[in-house]
């Protein structure tokens, strides 16, 4: 993977920057995705964010080697912290990381949301965090998409603001609004795998006998999820 070819995670992720966007790209690692973005115009200016030194200096140097300096800004800290209200940026991508250390930086940072128009977030787990988040915040979710690369499957949430309020069923914080409704191949592998797993746990909990209290709340919930995935995909 380089500035010119993509991993299909970020490729995809990249494919939700449109024309001429202002972007801020948190946790940018090497910088691909703003170099990229960049390169076919989909971004006039980029601030690459990363708060680890070893990827901040990887970064700066792949900005350089692009010739991108005049419109990447690679900075130095932590979440959204790097944006500043001259940059005018109005999408912000947070890719690769857990859900819920998305959420921590979404609430850390509200105030450098002002403006925003879109968030394009991909979360390697608990993507529910980010849709609970946007019920709470009142960004919709306009898009979702979900892919399998190298034996793993990720999942993208794009958000943009809403003027009115945001209201999610269970479901749907669950699973995703928009993959509930298209159920793609990908979408159903990928909860057939969890049920699987859940049950599995089960059996091993349940094979210790006496069951504790707590693990008979571990039970009760992974039986719920269970019920969840089973009344999706009957």
């Amino acid at each position: 993977m380089n500035e010119e070819q993509l991993s299909k995670r970020l490729e995809k992720v990249a494919s939700y920057i449109k024309t001429n966007e202002r972007i801020a790209d948190i946790g940018s690692d090497h910088a691909y995705l703003p170099c990229f973005a960049i390169k076919n115009k989909t971004a006039s200016f980029a601030v690459a964010g990363e708060v680890v030194d070893g990827p901040f200096k990887s970064a700066q140097k792949q900005v350089r080697t692009s010739g991108l300096t005049d419109q990447i800004d690679v900075r130095k800290g932590n979440g959204l912290e790097v944006i500043e209200k001259d940059d005018k940026i109005d999408t912000i991508v947070i890719a690769g990381m857990g859900g819920t250390l998305i959420r921590t930086i979404l609430e850390e940072g509200a105030e450098k949301l002002a403006g925003v128009s879109k968030m394009i977030l991909q979360p390697n787990i608990a993507a529910w965090q980010l849709r609970e988040w946007s019920e709470k915040n009142n960004w919709l979710i306009s898009s979702e998409a979900i892919l399998r690369e190298d034996n793993k499957i990720y999942e993208i949430i794009v958000l943009e603001p809403s003027q009115k309020e945001v209201t999610w069923t269970k479901q749907e914080i669950f699973f995703g609004p928009c993959l509930l409704k298209e159920q793609s191949a990908v979408f159903k592998s990928k909860w057939r795998h969890e049920a699987n797993t859940w049950q599995n746990i089960i059996q091993t909990i349940s094979s210790n006998q006496p069951i504790s209290d707590e693990n008979q709340a571990k039970i009760h919930e992974l039986e719920h999820k269970i019920s969840l995935v089973e009344d999706v995909l009957k």
